[in-house]
């Protein structure tokens, strides 16, 4: 068992989860991006959406995202690109995950509290929803077993162009009804600087 078996909406009775829907990041003010990412942007989108494999999106586009992140919270956040996250490997909460970001700067180990988590697919959006909440819930136990909880874990379920986003509190996640592309990349990093803030 690991994340990537978790399916959608199966993972809510695997975990034991109870799942809604909001309006969760409507309200929350875009960014300006740099002028450069955009131009980059142009590039990643072309070549993630041309080759189109999880990868090259990956790669490509949400990486260029995931830096301007960090950019702009001037590197106080750690971003983690294809780690091994072994949490609670009976639950089957164990293996990679496409991308973590923590509180702590530190990049040579995931330090909690890990406060987003992001899965990326060259598919539909939703179809990682159940890799993706698999991992925020093991972002919760791994937070609350090294004595760092926070009051919620974010997810991310992206194409690269294509984000959806989700809240877990303990065990009460909400999905975000509103899907944002990668044509408002300001919204998306609003979004993401929020999850940081409010973690």
């Amino acid at each position: 068992m690991a994340y990537r078996e978790f399916t959608f909406p199966e993972v809510e009775t695997r975990l034991g989860l109870r799942m809604t829907t909001d309006r969760l990041f409507r309200d929350v003010p875009a960014v300006t991006p740099d002028p450069d990412l955009l131009s980059r942007l142009e590039d990643g989108v072309e070549l993630g959406t041309g080759i189109n494999t999880e990868k090259a999106r990956s790669e490509f586009i949400v990486a260029l995202i995931l830096l301007e992140f960090r950019r702009l919270v001037h590197r106080r956040h750690a971003v983690f690109s294809g780690v091994t996250f072994d949490v609670d490997p009976v639950l089957g909460l164990n293996g990679y995950c496409d991308f973590l970001i923590t509180r702590s700067p530190r990049l040579d180990v995931v330090t909690a509290p890990v406060v987003a988590v992001a899965e990326g697919k060259n598919g539909v959006v939703t179809d990682g929803l159940g890799q993706c909440i698999a991992e925020m819930r093991a972002a919760w136990l791994f937070n609350t077993a090294k004595g760092e909880p926070v009051q919620q874990v974010y997810g991310a379920c992206t194409t690269g162009t294509n984000w959806k986003f989700l809240r877990l509190r303990d065990l009460d996640l909400a999905i975000d009804l509103d899907e944002y592309t990668i044509n408002a990349p300001g919204k998306i990093l609003g979004i993401l600087l929020h999850m940081v803030q409010t973690a």
